[in-house]
């Protein structure tokens, strides 16, 4: 099992085109890159998840690679209620 890695990477502060840095430390340890695209996530009132388009890319291809076995888990599960 992969363990969760949680970093506190230092602060930024929101510009006047409502731009944001991501601290140095933070984009090379992500290993972002120029030009990459990045998903915005709200969570609650105040709280913003970035996350790495090409990761969200990847746990789709696996999802749909695996839709056949995930349909058949739940017909299962139906069947027992």
């Amino acid at each position: 099992m992969r363990k969760i890695q949680e970093s506190f990477y230092g602060t930024t502060t929101l510009g006047a085109k409502g731009q944001v840095v991501i601290p140095s430390e933070a984009r090379t340890a992500m290993k972002l890159k120029k030009s990459e695209k990045l998903l915005v996530f709200g969570m609650g009132e105040d709280m913003l998840v970035i996350s790495k388009l090409s990761n969200l890319e990847k746990f789709a291809k696996q999802l749909t690679k695996r839709l056949g076995d995930i349909q058949e888990i739940m017909k299962e599960t139906k069947g027992k209620k």
